[in-house]
């Protein structure tokens, strides 16, 4: 006999074998078969200082179900792995661990450091690989990657090579943001907008002639020290006459003239606005186009600079306040207003970023950004919901030229090396022995690292052995889905459509399905700070991974934020429950391991019923998974499992299964097992770890289910007329069932059943489901009888009666409601008391008035009820 499953299903006894069974087998590794169609997803790479979260659990649910779905199909899939060496985040982590030892980078050298950062990796990068495998991801671990492996550094180097050659990459004074916290530049893309309160402080700057002031406003008055200049709009007319002037700047007293530019604005504040080109990045370009000196005034951690002894060693804010009441004691400071304004952060540890004149690489983004933005209006590469692609286009549009180089050490070290002779910049893939202009070998590569979107931007390629023509890269390569949230497309996204195009020709995907944020029950985005994350290892000790994922998917849809509600893992928890219970009737009714075949010609009208809807299960199901609707899957995968086929199909099966029929019941097993078979297979993405337990359980042909061929939808077995006969047949059986329990009738009292209807052969055909399944001691079927005395339902197809006398003691029931409506008299006596307290009204909140509104009305309702029963039954 097939293995017996025990009373209750234990996730914790179930997962780790299962995993481990699969692990074995190798039904993970992809095999590179020619002739088959390929689907590759390479995982959005997890930080290693990373612990699974509810965004991590989402992603990586989304990506397995897709990715076991084109298995079952037949696909050669494979699906990449592999961790990200996060260079500010984990370099922050050891510093902090180095800093409670009571040492530096510094004390400790490059190579020291970089020794510890690579110890830490080994003991702590593997953990959340770990994890993910918690949630039953199929991932090809043989292929497992590490952004700051080997093969992705040779990655790294070819393509910072080959853009430098091209003049893509160059490197020069610009404006970059800097993090004073984690003391490195970031890009754009990683500056964070938060509204801050802040103050307009109006300054008055002197003529140096003495002919009078400019007014202006800031909202950094601390920057003053390094303006070089004024300006004004050059259509200006109420300062035409003072363009080329030259002003006193307060408290420094420098001199620095009056420029024309059209970056001001004529109708914001005054018209006049300081210059300060090291310390606003629009002030940058205006003091390129003017020729105007750069005065840093702030050291890397954010404190002034010893030029200005008097706050040299001040903080920014510290200095801020001191400078102010200079300025105010100069009689410089006119007035401070109020202002609440965006101020960039960094998004690693939230401070607020400095733009800073430094000398850094950048990649020139123009150029790449074009064919990028082609390839998505082209449809070469489509974003699932289609609205994110203006996320996409607003970031490729207005692109600024990409910083590059970080002022870390953990991470990707820029190839290049300075000639410390004759100056030279040899940029080269190998270290060179010596300079290739002057010959000298006194060569010093360049301290700084890459940033670490510079090598995720090449994951899809550099994981399967790019540059190298591997067989890999020759097969798998485009991938075909990536799936991620909408919070990194200007991160990620984007970043790797560029590469993707510049180093091989070819987009990276041709897809890219877009999930929102998991949310806590309120709607709040989950953080440290709030206290309000879930630990999704933590859901599945309680619920089992199964039951977590079957929540994620549940009510899912592409590109929307989800809340996270306990109840809905409940819930799923509950659905697994009843898909093991169902197994273990299935299990109890068979009598051999045989899978036992089906024979068309012996279907009785049920199983054609089952048998025809489970066959536009499959067709809906596929549908859905093809357009990325998993939410809608799993909703229909739900509804049938539960409602179709376990509280219908099996409970109709059982008169057949406990009769006499030999042939009868044989048929009622071979349809249980096809259509259960059916279902573990369309649930198995979704729920990978009960089903392949249930599925190697039940009679089966093959290894493993997740390696079985996904449920199709086959033409001979859409019986739709027998199946819309059969739903007649069952909304009567509904409607008597309904109205029983209305009235409190037990399913021991059955009662005589009166059909009129003009489909007379179904209800003929269907007496004995009606007797059963709707207590009927008799059917009868008609045209027409006497409604008198009668209970009545009425149906799409026929009118139901059943004498009243049959179904209830009158004089009983009508005491019975009266009590009824007594309760119900005194909840609504008090809803009115409370709502006509005029104290009550105006003190309690809204929504609890809400309430006692609501409770009110369902006091209302339930009275209506009880009396239309009661007069029921008062006219027989």
């Amino acid at each position: 006999m097939s293995k017996e499953l025990a009373k209750q299903y234990d996730p914790k006894e179930v997962e780790d074998r299962i995993y481990k069974m699969w692990l074995d087998g190798k039904y993970f590794h992809a095999k590179r078969e020619e002739g088959k169609e390929t689907y590759t997803i390479v995982i959005p790479p997890p930080n290693i200082t990373g612990q699974l979260h509810m965004g991590h659990a989402l992603d990586n649910t989304l990506q397995d179900i897709l990715i076991r779905f084109k298995r079952m199909q037949g696909f050669d899939t494979l699906w990449v792995p592999g961790t990200d060496h996060a260079s500010i985040a984990t370099e922050a982590k050891i510093v902090e661990a180095m800093r409670k030892e009571g040492i530096t980078k510094e004390d400790i050298g490059r190579e020291g450091f970089l020794e510890r950062a690579w110890d830490w990796k080994a003991k702590f990068g593997g953990r959340i690989i770990e994890q993910l495998k918690k949630m039953g991801s199929s991932c090809d671990w043989d292929r497992e990657r590490f952004t700051l492996d080997e093969g992705c550094n040779k990655a790294v180097n070819e393509v910072f090579v080959k853009l430098y050659e091209k003049g893509l990459i160059y490197r020069g004074e610009r404006i970059i943001n800097w993090c004073p916290h984690c003391l490195t530049s970031i890009s754009d893309a990683e500056v964070e907008y938060e509204e801050q309160a802040g103050h307009f402080w109006h300054l008055r700057y002197p003529f140096k002639d003495g002919s009078g002031y400019l007014e202006l406003a800031t909202t950094r008055p601390e920057t003053l020290l390094g303006d070089t200049a004024v300006a004004v709009n050059p259509n200006d007319e109420r300062y035409k006459d003072i363009v080329g002037k030259t002003l006193i700047l307060p408290i420094v007293h420098r001199e620095i003239p009056v420029v024309a530019d059209d970056y001001v604005e004529t109708d914001f504040g005054t018209g006049v606005v300081k210059i300060t080109p090291a310390h606003d990045p629009n002030d940058f370009e205006v003091g390129l186009r003017h020729n105007l000196e750069v005065i840093n005034v702030l050291t890397p951690d954010a404190k002034i600079v010893e030029d200005y002894p008097k706050y040299a060693g001040m903080d920014r804010y510290e200095a801020r306040k001191a400078i102010v009441a200079d300025l105010e004691a100069e009689g410089a400071l006119v007035k401070i207003e109020d202002y609440t304004h965006n101020v960039g952060t960094c998004y690693r540890c939230g401070t607020t970023v400095e733009p800073r004149v430094s000398k850094q690489w950048f990649v020139k983004m123009k150029p790449l950004a074009e064919p990028a933005i082609d390839a998505v209006k082209k449809g070469d590469t489509k974003f699932v919901p289609q609205r994110f692609e203006k996320i996409y286009f607003h970031w490729l549009e207005n692109i600024r030229d990409w910083c590059i180089s970080r002022q870390l050490w953990w991470g990707h070290r820029i190839p290049a090396w300075y000639c410390e002779d004759c100056g030279e910049i040899i940029v080269s893939k190998e270290t060179p022995a010596k300079c290739t202009k002057c010959g000298s070998e006194h060569l010093v590569q360049d301290p700084d690292t890459l940033d670490t979107w510079f090598s995720s931007a090449l994951w899809p390629f550099s994981t399967l052995g790019w540059p190298e023509e591997t067989e890999d890269f020759k097969h798998y390569y485009p991938t075909n889905t990536l799936v991620t949230g909408y919070d990194i497309i200007p991160f990620w996204v984007m970043r790797m459509m560029f590469s993707g195009l510049e180093q091989t020709g070819r987009v990276p995907f041709d897809t890219v399905l877009i999930h929102g944020l998991v949310r806590d029950s309120q709607g709040r985005k989950m953080s440290k700070s709030l206290g309000n994350g879930v630990d999704p290892l933590e859901v599945i000790d309680k619920f089992g991974a199964d039951a977590l994922r079957f929540s994620l998917a549940t009510g899912n849809s592409p590109g929307n934020d989800m809340r996270y509600i306990e109840e809905r893992v409940e819930a799923s928890r509950n659905f697994a429950n009843k898909l093991w219970n169902a197994a273990r009737f299935i299990l109890m009714n068979l009598e051999s391991d045989e899978i036992v075949p089906l024979v068309p010609s012996n279907f009785a009208l049920e199983d054609k019923w089952i048998i025809s809807k489970f066959n536009t299960l499959c067709k809906d199901v596929t549908e859905n998974l093809d357009k990325f609707e998993l939410g809608m899957a799993v909703g229909k995968l739900y509804d049938f499992t539960w409602d179709v086929f376990c509280d219908w199909y099996i409970e109709i099966c059982k008169a057949r299964l406990n009769g006499e029929d030999t042939g009868a019941k044989d048929t009622a097993r071979s349809v249980l097992i096809y259509v259960f078979s059916g279902i573990l297979g369309l649930l198995h993405p979704f729920m990978p770890f009960i089903t392949e337990e249930i599925w190697q359980s039940i009679p089966h042909e093959g290894e493993a289910l997740m390696i079985t061929k996904f449920p199709e939808y086959k033409s001979e077995f859409a019986f739709s007329n027998d199946e819309t006969e059969f739903e007649k047949i069952m909304a009567v059986i509904k409607a008597i069932r309904n109205r029983r329990a209305e009235m409190n009738v037990p399913p021991s009292k059955k009662a005589k059943v009166c059909i009129q209807t003009s489909f007379k052969d179904t209800f003929m055909s269907g007496s004995s489901y009606i007797c059963r399944l709707a207590y009927a001691s008799d059917v009868v079927v008609g045209d027409e009888f006497e409604a008198e005395g009668a209970v009545r339902v009425v149906t799409d197809c026929a009118t139901v009666y059943m004498p009243m006398k049959e179904l209830v003691d009158v004089t009983a029931e009508i005491e019975r409601l009266n009590k009824d409506m007594e309760k119900a008299i005194v909840d609504k006596e008090f809803f009115e008391k409370k709502l006509n307290n005029q104290g009550f009204m105006a003190k309690a909140p809204e929504n609890v008035v809400e309430q006692q509104k609501q409770g009110l009305k369902k006091a209302l309702d339930k009275i209506k009820i009880i009396q239309d029963s009661i007069n029921e039954l008062k006219n027989m």
